[in-house]
Formats: C-alpha cells, structure tokens, sequence
C-alpha cells in the first residue's frame, strides 16, 4: 500500500475451504535504487513476521430465493456483494502470538487453520486456486476451480459467490479491497462452463462471442492489465489452455483462448509479457485410465516417447509486441 504496508492474499485449494489474507505491520523500507541500505533489506526480509492474518466472509444483498443452485443470474443482472476480513491470528516480535478466535489457541489457529476460519464463519468457497492482484489497477482476483460436492446432502449448498450445486467448470472471483483494512466488494467476473447454458456468465459479455473456458486454476497479467488464465480439468469436453480475459470498458468479460495443451495436461504457471508467453504444461498424459506405459498423450516426443511436462515459449515471428 502507499504507506508500506504488505498485504499478501492466498488461497486454500480444496472444496469448501477460504480466501485469507495477511497485513503487516512493519512498513517497507526503501533500500536504494542500487540495493545500498543493507539495513533496510534486512528489515523487509522481516516483512511477513509480524501482522495479522484474515479470512473472508462474503455477503450480497440478493434474496436467498433468488440463489437456487441451478446458477442462473438473478434479476439484478449479475453476482456481486460486499464481504468482511474477519481476523485470526496477530503475530508479534519474537515469534509471539495473540489468537483472535474465542476458544482456540494461537499454536492451534496456525496450525487448524481451517478450523479456526471454520469457527470464525468464513464463507465456504469452490477451491480458491489461485489469488492474484492486479498490478494496474489494484483489484484481486481469485480462481475458483470446481467443487461438485456443492449443494450435495450433508455439504454446503449454493451462496452468491458460489451459485452452481455440483459445480463442474468454476468461476473467477473479482474484489475491490480495502487492502490494509478489513471491508470489501466483490463481483463474479466468470462463471465458467458452457457459453451457451444458462448457468454461465461472462462478464456481461455476449456469450456468443467468446471462448468457452473451464475450471481456472492459475491467474497472470499482462503489461496492461488484462487477465490470463490458465485451466485444470476442463469439463467441456476439451483439453486445457490458456485464455486471455478483458476486464474494462466495452469488451469486459470477453474470453479469447491462446493456447491448448495436450491430452491429461493442466496449464500452470503463465507468465505473460509483451513479447513472450511462457506456461508450464504438467502431467501430459495423465488419466485415471491410463498408465506411464499406455499413457493418454506422449507429448512432447510423440512416437514412442514417454509423457513429460515441459515448459512451453510462445512469440510472434514477425517481430511485433502483443499477442
């Protein structure tokens, strides 16, 4: 933030499990332009010693009536709400540490995590995979990957943030922070699957006009701001790839597909600059199926080659910047 203060957000990838974010509260120190005030990178490779960690509980104003589990939006056009940084843990100087959770231990809550967002009423999310803010304009996002346990007997059923019972194709999650405090607002940038069902929403955009993507698992961003996702499980019938997503103006939501990696493979790890695109391709090959001597794809040798994961640079040949 402008004054110093770190914020670093993560996600816990499994179902029904939360969004958590740390401030500190040390202050960065400036080490010089040519890294000269040793003492001031001493102090920032303290940075995440001491503050507070935080997990997330979403709110909207929509009608409980109106979230039924089929996914459908609701007469106000689109999933959206405000949401509360609900504290867990202070840590301090020499490793001390005050819980903020009634009835749990501070040993407890870094340890029981889970738990401890459990007893404090985070909301349950469909596998936050990935938390990534954007450089340009300070909005975080989050990959939310699947959860077909949603909605079943006994699980968690369907909120504002997370409308589909047996959530197969996930959904990408926009939030405007209070970075250093506690209060925000969020919106579904994507609700992922199948353009032509109802249960899909593109950030406003005409769906007839975009890629179909599924399961978001790793975000990035290029030098303007866009949005680059890259997929793990497509429940489309399709392989995985990676996909490039306005967030402003008039073309907001719209979904154009870069790159598919072979069979059994997710996507992993975008880095996006104006010249080069590198992604990592992992398990190629990989189903419940098949085995490492009759595997799904023998990409990259092909023939009789053995399934590798591979790292993958993408450039125009003709010299130009963008892709």
């Amino acid at each position: 933030t402008d004054d110093g203060t770190v914020v670093a957000y993560t996600g816990d990838d499994e179902r029904f499990d939360y969004m958590y974010k740390f401030v500190s509260s040390k202050k960065m120190q400036d080490p010089g332009p040519d890294m000269s005030n040793t003492a001031a990178m001493a102090h920032n490779m303290t940075i995440l010693d001491e503050g507070t960690l935080y997990v997330a509980k979403l709110s909207s104003d929509i009608p409980p009536s109106e979230i039924d589990g089929s996914g459908e939006l609701p007469p106000s056009g689109s999933f959206s709400g405000t949401g509360t940084w609900l504290p867990l843990l202070r840590s301090g100087p020499d490793g001390q540490a005050e819980s903020l959770v009634d009835g749990i231990t501070a040993q407890e809550v870094a340890v029981f995590t889970r738990m401890a967002a459990d007893k404090a009423g985070a909301t349950k999310m469909d596998r936050p995979e990935d938390f990534e803010a954007n450089p340009k304009t300070g909005k975080v996002y989050v990959a939310l990957t699947n959860n077909s346990k949603r909605g079943a007997p006994g699980e968690a059923g369907p909120d504002a943030a997370n409308p589909r019972n047996d959530n197969k194709s996930g959904q990408v999650l926009e939030i405007t922070d209070n970075h250093a405090g506690t209060d925000f607002t969020w919106d579904l940038l994507l609700v992922c699957g199948d353009p032509d069902a109802a249960d899909t929403y593109y950030g406003g955009f005409d769906k007839s006009k975009v890629s179909p993507i599924s399961c978001p698992d790793n975000l990035a961003f290029d030098s303007h701001g866009n949005l680059w996702i890259s997929t793990d499980g497509n429940a489309l019938d399709s392989n995985d790839g990676l996909f490039a997503v306005a967030l402003d103006g008039p073309n907001r939501g719209e979904v154009k597909q870069f790159l598919t990696v072979p069979l059994g493979a997710e996507t992993c790890g975008p880095v996006v600059t104006d010249d080069l695109v590198t992604v990592c391709v992992q398990h190629p090959g990989e189903n419940d199926e098949n085995s490492i001597d009759d595997p799904q794809s023998r990409w990259p040798e092909g023939g009789n080659g053995t399934a590798r994961p591979s790292v993958v640079a993408v450039w125009k040949n003709n010299g130009r910047i963008g892709v």
